[in-house]
This record gives C-alpha cells, sequence and structure tokens, in this order.
C-alpha cells in the first residue's frame, strides 16, 4: 500500500521529532514538575500532595543554595523554595504570580502583608513568602513577673532587668542576667535593631550598610556590658566557670536570667524545658526584626510543568493544607526538630494567628503584634556564608578589641576578592 504523500511527510516529521525529543516536550506539557529547595521538609510536603491527587506530581531536589545553584547551571526546575530568592541575579528568573491573584487562586489577604510585598518587583508578585522567624528573648516562667509587657522585650528593659539580677562579690559573678556577649547572632540583632540596614548594592562588594548606625550599636554594647557587667573579663570568667550548661538549662536553673535563641530554637526544645520556659519577642520602637533567613517561593520562568507547578501552589497556600501538615508533623514528632511550616511561623496569617496556638500553646498570649513584623532588606544570594564567616566575626571582634582591629570594610572587601564568583 502506497501512502499519500501528505501522510508520508507527517510520519517523517513525527519520526525526526520524537527522536530528537520535541514530542514529548513540544506538544505534552509534563505532569511532574521538579522543586528545588534547602528546606528538607518540603519532601515531606510534597509526598502528601503527590498523595492527595493523581493528575500531578512533584520531585524535590536539595541544594544548599537553591538561589545560586539557578545562576550556575543550565538546567532548571519549575519551582523554587529557599532564602534570598530576591537578590539582583535572581529575581529576573521568576514568573509572574499576577494572574494566580487575578483569578482567585491565591489571595493577597491571606498574607502578611509586608512579606507579601517583599516579593513584588515594580508592581509585580514574582515570589511569595512561605516561613519567617522572630528573635527572641527566653526566661524561666517563675521571672515573668519582671516583665514589663507579656507581648515584647526592648534592649533598656534587658540591660536594666539583667543587671538587677547580677550576683556579684568582689568582682567575681556567681549569677548574671545577661550579656550582649553570649551570642553573636544578638549583636547582630541589635545592630538591626539600631537600623544598620545590610543589604545588597550593585557596586564593586555588592553589599553595602550604614556604618554611623553600625558604630552606635557597638557603642551602646560595649557600654552596657561594662555598666552592667563590668566588663567582657568578667563575663567570660562567668561563662567559664558556669555556663557549660546549655543556656535554657541556665535559665531554668537561675543561674542566668535570659538567654537569646530566634522563635524556631525556642519551639523545638524538648517539652520539658517548654514547659519552664517563657518568652518575649525583641523589639524596639515597635519593630521586631525577622531573620533574614525569611523563606520565599517562587516558579520559575523557564519551567515546563506550568500546570503541576500552579497545582502544588494553590494546594500548599491553602490553610486547610498548612493545618494537614502540622498535624502529620505532630503525629509524627516531626515537630520535635522542625517549627511550622517550614521551621518557622507561617506567612499566612489565619495559620500563624489562629492555627499555630493550637499545636503551640506556648504562644496562648505571646502572639507577635502584626504591625510590628519587619522584614529583611534585599539580600545578596551569598548573605548567610558572608554574615557568619565575615560579619559576626567582625561584631565578635569589635566589643572585645579595639587595637589594631580590621575594619569590616576591609573584611568584607577581603572576603569578595578571595570568594570571587561565589
Amino acid at each position: 500500500m502506497i501512502l499519500p504523500r501528505s501522510i508520508r511527510w507527517a510520519l517523517r516529521f513525527l519520526g525526526i521529532a520524537l527522536s530528537t525529543g520535541l514530542g514529548s516536550c513540544a506538544f505534552f506539557e509534563p505532569n511532574t514538575a521538579m522543586l528545588w529547595t534547602n528546606r528538607p521538609e518540603f519532601a515531606i510536603y510534597v509526598a502528601y500532595f503527590n498523595a492527595s491527587q493523581d493528575k500531578y506530581t512533584v520531585e524535590t531536589r536539595y541544594f544548599e543554595s537553591p538561589a545560586q545553584k539557578l545562576t550556575d547551571t543550565r538546567e532548571g526546575p519549575d519551582i523554587v523554595i529557599g532564602d534570598w530568592l530576591k537578590s539582583i541575579s535572581t529575581r529576573t528568573l521568576f514568573r509572574s504570580l499576577d494572574p494566580l491573584f487575578k483569578q482567585g487562586l491565591l489571595s493577597s489577604t491571606a498574607f502578611y502583608p509586608r512579606l507579601l510585598a517583599l516579593g513584588n518587583i515594580d508592581g509585580t508578585q514574582y515570589l511569595l513568602p512561605v516561613a519567617f522567624n522572630i528573635p527572641a528573648l527566653v526566661f524561666a516562667q517563675s521571672n515573668g513577673g519582671m516583665l514589663s509587657d507579656p507581648f515584647t522585650i526592648g534592649l533598656e528593659e534587658i540591660k536594666t532587668l539583667g543587671k538587677a539580677y547580677n550576683v556579684e562579690n568582689k568582682g567575681v559573678y556567681s549569677r548574671m542576667g545577661f550579656s550582649p556577649a553570649w551570642n553573636d547572632a544578638f549583636l547582630f540583632v541589635t545592630a538591626t535593631l539600631f537600623n544598620t540596614a545590610f543589604k545588597e548594592a550593585q557596586e564593586a562588594i555588592p553589599i553595602s550598610w550604614d556604618a554611623v548606625a553600625l558604630e552606635q550599636a557597638m557603642t551602646y554594647i560595649s557600654s552596657w556590658i561594662a555598666e552592667a557587667n563590668t566588663g567582657t573579663q568578667a563575663e567570660d570568667d562567668f561563662a567559664f566557670k558556669y555556663c557549660y550548661d546549655p543556656p535554657a538549662k541556665l535559665a531554668m536553673s537561675g543561674r542566668i536570667l535570659f538567654t537569646y535563641m530566634n522563635s524556631a530554637e525556642f519551639f523545638t526544645l524538648d517539652q520539658e524545658q517548654k514547659a519552664n520556659l517563657d518568652v518575649r519577642w525583641i523589639a524596639e520602637n515597635d519593630t521586631i526584626p525577622l531573620s533574614e533567613d525569611t523563606v520565599y517561593y517562587g516558579i520559575y520562568k523557564k519551567g515546563k510543568a506550568k500546570a503541576a507547578s500552579v497545582a502544588f501552589t494553590r494546594w500548599f497556600f491553602k490553610p486547610e493544607t498548612q493545618r494537614l501538615l502540622l498535624e502529620i508533623s505532630k503525629n509524627y514528632r516531626i515537630n520535635e526538630n522542625l517549627f511550622g511550616i517550614g521551621n518557622g511561623f507561617s506567612a499566612l496569617r489565619i495559620v500563624t494567628e489562629q492555627v499555630f496556638p493550637q499545636f503551640y500553646p506556648s504562644l496562648l498570649g505571646h502572639m507577635p503584634p502584626e504591625a510590628f513584623l519587619a522584614p529583611p532588606n534585599i539580600l545578596p544570594r551569598n548573605w548567610i556564608t558572608l554574615k557568619e564567616r565575615v560579619i559576626l566575626s567582625y561584631l565578635h571582634d569589635r566589643i572585645r578589641y579595639t587595637d589594631e582591629l580590621r575594619s569590616l570594610e576591609r573584611r568584607v572587601s577581603d572576603w569578595y576578592r578571595l570568594n570571587k564568583g561565589f
């Protein structure tokens, strides 16, 4: 049988298309979406999405820095969830999510407004907030009557109460209320509250800050240590003698009054400790600075599984879905190592305000005031490494040494010079 010429050409074209993969890519949208993340818990979330329906599938791949991976490789995912997604090098890589709001698939009022605004670029919504954490001061419940506010505590009150709590004899402390030097992360929070404003910059050194504000913060902390605790030497002597137990245990025993940790650290303490501890959110001028590792969610512009990506997005950002995920975490004791959604408070207001207290009773009467929540500035994709290796190291040294201390500007410049392309 001789086939008509038009059919022979059609079959020849189909054979070429199939042999090159064109048939599967050009004519059929894949039903499996690839998700890149640095949050391992999303493997659990994805498994429940896949089990909840039989039309789409999502697969996960873990990368320490999905944002950096996006700019370092030609291969691409469909969905990206992680930190630092709004940096200059990555912000243009995501699809507009405005259609999801216009079609009623998502509601902008469901999110904390300031967190949602951070994912908006020039009037277009490219990223959705997922989770955030808050700096906290933790103390024994028996000492709760000392504090003036049931929700927040400021730096001056921490200093005053800490100094009053001290027990000292001839310059030797047997009890110490609190020292900013005990935790470099607290030094950073203090610098943030002084409006040091670390942020990404489009310059040779792609980060900037307010050097005057930083100096004011460091001077304040140095004066605090000298006034309240005699000096860093006395604090170090106290720490060497008594601080061999975890800080939470020291607070419970009464050896110290306060310890610093973020919300995820507090809510993953064991039940016995949480039952004997209380918490206040650190704030100044009605501002609670959120941790810079706030998690965001984007759909990759070049992703092929658009329908599967949209389906997972709709499913994940439903309050009832996140309640289910919290129940799963509780039932399987995942919440012993993982806080909330994405290891943080949910960016969906109704979930954090109404659902979280059902799973975390410590939040009852301690919900962070929404108007106080201040998201971080836009930061470069390598922020977490830069912060840990350079900035925290500088803050640590700055309150202990003054002679021949290499400036932060020099340290940052040297780090970028030695880590080109990082």
